[in-house]
């Protein structure tokens, strides 16, 4: 099977013109792995990203109490996308856990696709947005299950504050620094700011819940987010602390999935910027000019709050002396 008709079997391409899968061809190839053989390793500078056609791979860390995994994928599932979109290196190691096909996206060879041809960036950094998701609601779920069988005490859930988030006017000007700072074009600066809502969330007040639809995602303009998730038998377990510049809300925009985790102001309030979906979505559509910048800021974004859960995750099995889960 010839390498565009591979990738047109999984989803996660669906999105991708016949020309940008041809595209494509020069930049990839197919390694085999046998049961055991290492793909690449944890701390690696490696940065190349890669497709399961076949078989299963388990990424995972070394601990003092051995191995811990971190993800088990199969067919048409991403892997190492996290480093090609951040150039960090390997939080993981990965192991081919059967006999195993592989597509290698070359990140040498794709990145200098990407900067000739804007939409073809768009395209694959749509695929690692969609993947990265997955895995940070999967590692999310992961928290949840390793939580509840370490806990030894009960918690009751704690009752969300339900007096609404205020908005109140600011000046453009407030609104687009926020976005010049992350270096948007001006298209992108103008639509954004003109088009969110500003929001003040006074201290604690709980912005939505775990579980809620998603019609919106958020920009952190003053003070604190915190992003937690509650544990039966745990209590409440913050996953990140967001500040200015920091989006959240916004995986729920892409899969239309509920929420995956809680979002409350911390304890000086936030003042927030609100992106409503129809935005997001009309400066994200594929059929359009899409935006790179955005699309790569969310892409990195979700691969930091992926890696400090993975770290959460390792540094909780290795206080649990290997157990917990």
């Amino acid at each position: 099977m010839d390498i565009p008709s591979l990738l047109r079997r999984w989803e996660i391409f669906s999105h991708f013109s016949d020309e940008q899968l041809e595209q494509l061809v020069p930049c990839l190839s197919l390694p085999t792995y046998e049961i055991g053989d290492d793909i690449f390793e944890d701390r690696s500078e490696s940065r190349s990203a890669f497709l399961i056609d076949e078989g299963s791979v388990r990424i995972h860390r070394a601990t003092p109490y051995g191995f811990y995994a971190l993800a088990d994928l199969g067919p048409g599932d991403l892997f190492g996308e996290t480093s090609f979109v951040d150039a960090e290196v390997r939080s993981g190691a990965a192991r081919a856990e059967a006999p195993t096909t592989l597509v290698r996206f070359d990140f040498a060879e794709i990145s200098k696709l990407m900067d000739q041809d804007q939409r073809l960036a768009v395209a694959l950094y749509w695929s690692f947005w969609r993947s990265l998701s997955r895995k940070l609601r999967s590692t999310n779920d992961r928290l949840t299950q390793f939580f509840s069988a370490a806990a030894s005490t009960s918690s009751d859930e704690p009752e969300a504050v339900n007096d609404p988030t205020a908005e109140f006017h600011m000046d453009l000007a407030t609104k687009r620094a926020i976005f010049q700072e992350q270096k948007l074009s001006n298209m992108e600066i103008n639509f954004l700011a003109s088009l969110s809502k500003e929001v003040k969330a006074s201290p604690g007040k709980v912005i939505f819940k775990e579980g809620d639809v998603g019609d919106r995602m958020y920009v952190v303009l003053e003070g604190r987010v915190m992003i937690s998730k509650f544990i039966p038998g745990a209590g409440e377990e913050a996953l990140a602390f967001l500040e200015r510049g920091d989006y959240f809300g916004e995986m729920a925009l892409i899969d239309n999935q509920p929420r995956s985790a809680d979002a409350k102001a911390s304890t000086e309030g936030a003042v927030l910027l609100a992106i409503p979906r129809e935005v997001v979505e009309g400066l994200l559509d594929m059929h359009r000019i899409s935006s790179h910048r955005l699309l790569s800021l969310l892409c990195n974004l979700i691969a930091k709050r992926l890696r400090e859960l993975n770290e959460k995750l390792v540094t909780w099995f290795i206080f649990a002396g290997g157990g917990g889960e």
